[in-house]
């Protein structure tokens, strides 16, 4: 029998709704697996026990009056620590906000809260949501392995809802921050179109960039809490007003007569073989229950890419210019860096790489006009051991592969769901990814779930 603790959030939901468990008792379960573990995991900056705990004992009381907010209603989840939350500090994984305490809740924290969901506490990312650490706050460890990657920025919140230490994790992406660490760690998430879910009290990495999704062990979890957090917000002017479908429910309409686009010169080049053939294996599963396979040609992402880096430095530093370099002292070099390179980084430069993203947005909607989803890795290897990811690091073009499957969608804004499709011959998981068109997260929850119930990669999991 499955653990609490890894009970899917659907699963657990219906065990609450019918009484079977209570809040409370799942709050004070998952609190106690997070002191025992978290000490070496290192996924939490800050655990919120006392107000879980509160939190608990409304939705029980509610559920007692036979009130119910929805399958969120009583389920324990957490947070990135970027989202602004008023009875808990947001440090954004900076020393400088380390007790900083906002006097406001982000809105996806206002909306879980009008679900039913309970917060269990703020969940350890990289130095405002770049790439590495500041030494303050340790380094979150792969579950599978802590000698491999756990993934960035949000590599928190992959090993927390890998390691069941929560049920589900809100987090952002800026050029892979939900995607990596999902790869990484063997679970589910969902990047949405950008301004599909509000940023309103939300620490800004770059505004026109980040996007705001869910973790969860499986689509189906991801689903019910993107129905949730999606929507207009008129605090975030940049929201999307679109109608929000019900995402829980889409994940029964299965792929039959979906056409998935597949360019396997795109796939395979520069590629891991391993990589490689876990995400054919996909295809042919896919393929089996009833998608309709169909080649493409995927646009060259690379002049889109290398522009990357000029349009999040220099908002970076727009948003950073009142801590530097007045505080510069208090930054971590990773950090400090893309600072100084969006400072010193022209004009024309940075309008240049927006001419490339405009250009590059437009081909791939224009590979899209015969397909509904594409199907593409997410990383090009397994998951990396920490000295591969150094290397990385040392190469710019290296670098520019390893993103090449995860920032053309935020450049482009369009939605993507991670799901694990294997293991290296090492151990550790392997993922895809399935990208949409813009709005068409119902579809990347649907085919998520039936892929999910045709295999059981979801349902492995690294620790007891």
């Amino acid at each position: 029998m499955t653990a609490l603790h890894y009970w899917s959030i659907i699963e657990l939901s219906e065990k609450i709704r019918r009484g079977e468990v209570s809040p409370v008792e799942v709050v004070r379960t998952v609190l106690a697996r997070i002191e025992a573990l978290d000490g070496r995991l290192n996924s939490y900056i800050t655990v919120m026990g006392e107000q879980a705990l509160a939190r608990a004992r409304l939705a029980e009381e509610e559920l007692g009056r036979g009130q119910w907010r929805g399958p969120l209603h009583g389920v324990p989840l957490a947070a990135k620590d970027l989202f602004a939350t008023r009875d808990a500090p947001t440090t954004a994984g900076m020393s400088i906000y380390r007790d900083h305490v906002p006097d406001h809740d982000a809105t996806v924290i206002e909306r879980l809260y009008g679900a039913g969901a309970i917060l269990l506490g703020k969940l350890t990312l990289t130095e405002g949501a770049y790439t590495n650490n500041h030494p303050l706050y340790p380094v979150p460890l792969n579950p599978w392995n802590a000698d491999y990657w756990a993934g960035t920025s949000s590599n928190g919140s992959g090993v927390a809802t890998a390691a069941g230490l929560t049920f589900g994790a809100l987090s952002t992406d800026t050029g892979g921050s939900i995607r990596f660490p999902s790869a990484c760690n063997g679970i589910t998430g969902i990047k949405p179109t950008w301004g599909r879910v509000s940023r309103h009290g939300v620490f800004t990495l770059s505004h026109s960039l980040d996007h705001v999704g869910p973790f969860a062990r499986s689509a189906e979890d991801a689903a019910a809490i993107l129905g949730v957090i999606a929507g207009p917000d008129g605090r975030d002017p940049t929201a999307l007003s679109a109608d929000v479908p019900d995402y829980l429910a889409a994940t029964a309409r299965g792929v039959r007569g979906l056409r998935i686009g597949v360019d396997e010169g795109f796939i395979a080049t520069g590629t891991h073989p391993e990589v490689v053939a876990a995400v054919e294996a996909a295809r042919r599963v896919l393929q089996g229950l009833g998608a309709r396979i169909r080649p493409m040609s995927f646009p060259s992402p690379y002049e889109a890419l290398r522009g990357w880096f000029h349009i999040c430095g220099a908002e970076t530093a727009r948003v950073h210019a009142a801590t530097y370099p007045s505080r510069a002292g208090e930054y971590h070099a990773g950090m400090a860096g893309l600072i100084e390179h969006g400072r010193a980084v022209s004009g024309e430069t940075v309008a240049q790489a927006w001419v490339d993203r405009l250009a590059f947005s437009g081909r791939l909607a224009a590979a899209f006009q015969d397909v509904d989803l594409l199907l593409i890795p997410t990383m090009t290897t397994p998951t990396p051991t920490l000295p591969e990811l150094e290397a990385f690091g040392a190469d710019d073009e290296v670098l520019l592969q390893m993103i090449r499957y995860t920032a053309p969608f935020d450049l482009a804004g369009n939605p993507t769901i991670v799901l694990p499709c294997g293991f290296s011959s090492a151990g550790v998981p392997i993922s895809l990814q399935l990208v949409g068109k813009p709005c068409a997260e119902d579809l990347l929850c649907a085919a998520g779930h039936a892929y999910q119930r045709a295999t059981d990669w979801h349902l492995r999991r690294p620790l007891a």
